[in-house]
């Protein structure tokens, strides 16, 4: 086993550091979601933790973990006889994202439950991690299905393994970890909520202290084992300063003054439920006995409400997350001097490892966004050409306010990742028929494996009543469900869109749309044309709020060069196919349909747009056109992408229409 990285050697981070060993003193506190960018050590602080913690006793030879103190009594490899016990380091046990629901589950032997009437189980990884840390790295990118296993399992305390009637249950109680690039995609709210703390990590940037990490990876590379004998001693003190918290625990008084305090700062940022203020009555209980105090101070409640507060107070996907500290330190001011506390605390808590509980971060340390300006650059100021002829370029106009869109999605059967949007072939979903399977058996077709072993049973000498199968009876069930698509925005910036109260209800559109991909699980890309010229505003990703940033900068003026950006599109279109051939695309045109700049500008246009109707890729034109005069060109472009066209108005779920548009590829009917 390869020596992990010590923990107390990681560099800054204090608030990280801090989350971590607030679990490790109580898991109660419900886990630790680490959000930031690349190469910020999240994965090595999260894998250090498991060196730190406290050994656990499990019942000898239990593969489940048993807890020899109170085991389980619907255990599997149960009952257990008292009195056998052995002590074994805590386990952090890593759930990949590719995982299979068997591998995170565990695995039922069915062709032995039904010949035999066995119940043989093997455990996955849910079981290995009861009373340890289930680490999750790119949490976010975790596919629906595991999602749901997770969040059963971190509900009820336990795991289900359910096959046609046969089940198998085990305690899976485990400290959820996980850790997330944000510009990859948001995570589910369900899932979010499960996560007891949150923190933002960034790359400092002082320069001393990026010498001082470079300097530890460097020497942690040449001499693993060398390296970590150098920091064993501060890893022996802080395991220690662990355990003694844990024991000091049950003694820390959570005073009503501080649940007042509590109770006062969910309420002023109007967080959903109770289990915010719950979260955060265990972690400012887990903050004094870490300080090695007996009392709750305010300044425990302040820094409980920053780590547990954050990611439970959004209100949409495109929100940034946060806190507001002055309102923060307004409403613990307001309730705080009852209960023996005054708002400041006199008592200075000891840093320690993890930073210290009172204190802010370092302007330094301050999450490092895309930024407006960032955005404005790659949207086109000062990046994209100037247009040429026709209106100047405008600046940008804020969206309208966004609505719910209508269902739009690629016709057909897919096979790409799961998601919430178009038909496809899944490993969940609803029975459509069954086949032979393809590999190892995860999902059996009971009536079809009876039909197929029924005619046999005479010839197998079956003499009993149990039914005598074979392995080439069993019949894998057809499941279908839903998959994400890749959703390419073609958006027209031109200057005949440019009217300011126009785009901003175009912007309202777009950013609709955004809210239904994100909602749905897909990935999606903006592609903008205007001037003489297409850019590629947004390459193909599954962070929607870094397109609702584009868009939002996004500046108008200049010819309409549809033909570039339907070409643009289409070259994006064919790398992506490469990238990921099972993902189907669907292609959002928003245009008035005028195409102007360059000799013969609509013929032009209509060539490149029929080249997506001979590859059968599912398109839409949002109609953007408006006035009492109505050319109809958005209309005729559908037509020649062997799509379909629907106005602004048509786009909301809640207008008149009534027909929920299915984009039609160029198979559709005649």
């Amino acid at each position: 086993m390869s020596t992990p990285f010590p923990f107390t050697a990681v560099v800054g981070q204090d608030d990280l550091r801090l989350a971590l060993l607030l679990n490790a003193v109580s898991p109660a506190v419900g886990g630790v979601l680490v959000r930031g960018e690349k190469g910020t050590a999240k994965s090595t602080a999260v894998r250090a933790l498991s060196a730190l913690m406290p050994e656990v006793d499990v019942v000898s030879g239990c593969r489940f973990s048993c807890d020899p103190d109170s085991p389980d009594p619907g255990c599997p490899d149960g009952p257990h006889e008292p009195g056998a016990f052995a002590s074994r380091p805590a386990r952090m046990v890593e759930l990949p994202v590719g995982a299979s629901e068997d591998r995170l589950v565990g695995a039922l032997d069915i062709e032995r439950a039904l010949a035999e009437g066995v119940k043989a189980f093997e455990p996955g990884l849910l079981a290995d991690a009861h009373r340890g840390v289930l680490y999750v790295d790119e949490v976010n990118l975790l596919h629906d299905h595991l999602v749901d296993l997770l969040l059963d399992a971190a509900a009820m305390g336990a795991s289900y393994v359910e096959r046609e009637g046969v089940s198998v249950r085990h305690a899976a109680r485990f400290l959820l970890v996980g850790t997330m690039n944000p510009e990859e995609g948001e995570l589910r709210p369900q899932l979010l909520d499960r996560f007891g703390l949150t923190v933002e990590v960034a790359a400092s940037r002082e320069p001393d202290q990026r010498v001082e990490v470079v300097r530890r990876r460097l020497a942690y590379d040449d001499d693993p084992a060398g390296f970590a004998a150098r920091w064993a001693d501060e890893e022996a003190a802080v395991r220690a300063r662990i355990v003694a918290a844990r024991e000091l625990l049950p003694s820390v008084r959570l005073g009503d003054g501080a649940l007042r305090q509590i109770a006062a700062t969910c309420a002023a940022f109007e967080v959903d439920g109770m289990r915010a203020d719950i979260v955060m009555a265990r972690t400012a209980t887990a903050l004094a006995a870490w300080a090695g105090r007996t009392e709750v101070l305010a300044e425990d409640v302040r820094q409980a409400a920053l780590l547990a507060l954050p990611h439970r107070r959004r209100r949409n996907p495109f929100d940034a997350p946060g806190l507001d500290e002055d309102k923060l330190d307004e409403t613990l001011e307001e309730f705080g001097g009852s209960d023996g506390q005054d708002g400041d605390g006199d008592d200075d808590p000891d840093p320690g490892p993890g930073g210290g509980p009172g204190g802010r971060p370092e302007p330094d340390d301050a999450p490092q966004g895309d930024g407006d300006a960032a955005a404005r650059t790659e949207a086109g100021e000062g990046g994209e050409p100037q247009p040429s002829g026709g209106a100047g370029e405008q600046s940008p106009a804020r969206a309208a306010e966004p609505f719910r869109t209508k269902v739009l999605s690629v016709p057909g059967l897919g096979e790409g990742a799961a998601g919430r949007r178009s038909r496809a072939r899944t490993e969940h979903g609803r029975t459509i028929g069954a086949r032979r399977p393809r590999g190892a058996l995860t999902k059996l077709h009971l009536a079809a494996t009876v039909q197929a072993a029924a005619p046999h049973q005479r010839a197998r000498g079956r003499s009993g009543p149990g039914l005598v199968v074979r392995r080439d009876d069993l019949r894998q069930a057809s499941r279908e469900g839903r998959e994400g698509n890749l959703v390419l925005f073609v958006v027209d910036a031109s200057g005949s869109m440019a009217a300011r109260q126009r785009m901003g209800a175009v912007k309202g559109a777009v950013l609709s749309l955004l809210l239904d991909a994100y909602q749905r699980r897909d990935k999606v890309g903006l592609v903008t044309f205007r001037g003489s010229a297409a850019d590629v505003a947004l390459p193909p990703t599954s962070s929607v709020d870094a397109a609702a940033v584009r868009l939002e900068s996004l500046p108008t003026g200049g010819r309409t060069p549809l033909a570039a950006g339907l070409l643009k599109a289409h070259d994006v279109l064919r790398v992506e196919r490469l990238r990921d051939p099972a993902r189907r695309a669907l292609v959002v045109v928003v245009t008035d349909g005028r195409a102007t700049g360059g000799p013969e500008p609509v013929a032009l246009a209509g060539r490149a747009a029929r080249l997506f109707a001979a590859e059968g890729t599912a398109s839409v034109v949002v109609d953007c056109e408006s006035g009492p005069v109505r050319l109809g060109l958005a209309g005729r472009l559908a037509d020649e992408l062997g799509g379909t066209a629907v106005t602004l108005d048509e786009l909301r779920a809640d207008s008149l229409a009534s027909l929920v548009k299915d984009v039609q590829g160029s198979r559709r009917a005649a």
